[in-house]
């Protein structure tokens, strides 16, 4: 029985870690084993998403918390350094970019256990981005590099990784989506609508936290006066993360919002899948939303200068915004001159499927002949 460690630590890790969990449980031969590192640690980006993806309890929870990126990274490693004495591990596997993932890795590679990236290979090139440091020490250490798209393979293949640590294996963000939506009853989704006063189609969903947005006050204003405007128009429904709002009163940002610009408390997975399928269109700063907006054909903006998802701009129904051309987007979509766009080779809600048949392929090692790590004497 190969002992694999599935790590998760941000909202985001969630929804890539459950298919997987799932898959392996009911493939033979596997015992995965599910560390929740606590980098978010409220009800709604953790538990509640366990609720919704209907995951059991984590078996290993490392209670990380805030703090600056070289307090978090440190204190998950020292406590997920004890979970791999415990569990002596076949494989680690870490999601997506966040500082649960390049900690967890590094500590297991000087453990000399072997680590998969899932979601690897995706690229900026914007380094002021935490996020792309994360991705880019993962990926040079890790020894399976899973793609979600044939852009993530040619980035990895310029950067030196040979092709036989590289698989693309599709995108496991739609996996959990697809499921989501398979559960979703009809009448659930006309309550929730019937509760916010919104038809299908009516309203514009707002979802944004990057620190350039929501953390300085310059910004922060400008987004606020626009989504105002925006929202005589059409309504704004804006899930806002606690943060967001009380950087509003800290910045003593006074906007008089209209009746229509809606800002309601963040929502579960569930319901916020309810909220982005009946949308007209999106406004985010989220890569995985630019994901499932692509694969939901709903028009998308992201307001940031850069994706590491540019396979939804070029695909899908993704475009990049600033300030300065958000409002003739905008008037783009309400005025039906949106592309269509497509779903990418691989997005078809079968990733985790895959990956189990490349763990077979990669034959993971039996933990009792694994070598002992070296011991620094640093």
């Amino acid at each position: 029985m190969s002992k694999i460690l599935l790590i998760v630590g941000a909202r985001p890790n969630f929804m890539k870690m459950a298919p997987l969990y799932f898959e392996l449980t009911q493939t033979a031969g596997f015992d995965p084993i599910i560390v929740h590192t606590g980098q978010h640690y409220d009800y709604a980006m953790s538990q509640a998403f366990f609720e919704d993806l209907q995951l059991p309890e984590s078996h290993h929870y490392l209670g990380a918390g805030s703090g600056s990126h070289a307090e978090q990274t440190a204190k998950v490693m020292i406590e997920f350094e004890k979970v791999l004495a415990q569990e002596h591990p076949d494989l680690v596997v870490v999601f997506g970019d966040v500082n649960s993932t390049v900690a967890c890795s590094l500590t297991a590679k000087k453990q000399l256990v072997p680590v998969a990236h899932v979601e690897a290979g995706l690229r900026s090139f914007d380094e002021t981005m935490p996020e792309e440091i994360n991705r880019r020490v993962t990926d040079a250490i890790s020894d399976l590099l899973l793609t979600p798209s044939v852009d993530g393979d040619e980035n990895l293949r310029r950067e030196g990784a040979l092709d036989g640590r590289v698989r693309c294996v599709g995108n496991i963000m739609i996996d959990s989506l697809v499921t989501i939506l398979g559960r979703i009853g009809a009448d659930q989704e006309a309550q929730m609508l019937d509760d916010l006063a919104l038809g299908t189609g009516s309203y514009v969903l707002v979802t944004l936290h990057r620190p350039s947005n929501v953390d300085e006050p310059d910004s922060l204003r400008q987004i606020l006066v626009y989504l105002n405007h925006l929202s005589e128009k059409l309504p704004v429904v804006f899930p806002m993360h606690p943060r967001t709002r009380k950087n509003i009163e800290r910045f003593g940002i006074d906007v008089p919002f209209t009746k229509d610009f809606r800002i309601i408390e963040p929502v579960r997975y569930r319901q916020f899948i309810l909220l982005q399928k009946n949308a007209r269109f999106v406004l985010t700063d989220s890569g995985g939303i630019q994901e499932e907006t692509t694969y939901l054909k709903l028009p998308c903006l992201t307001l940031r200068p850069n994706t590491e998802r540019p396979i939804t701009i070029t695909q899908g129904t993704n475009e990049l915004v600033d300030m300065e051309t958000i409002e003739e987007k905008s008037d783009r979509i309400l005025s039906g001159r949106w592309k269509e766009g497509t779903v990418p080779a691989l997005w078809d809600g079968r990733t985790a499927e895959r990956i189990v048949r490349v763990f077979q392929e990669f034959g993971v090692s039996d933990s009792a002949t694994r070598k002992e790590p070296v011991r620094s004497a640093l």
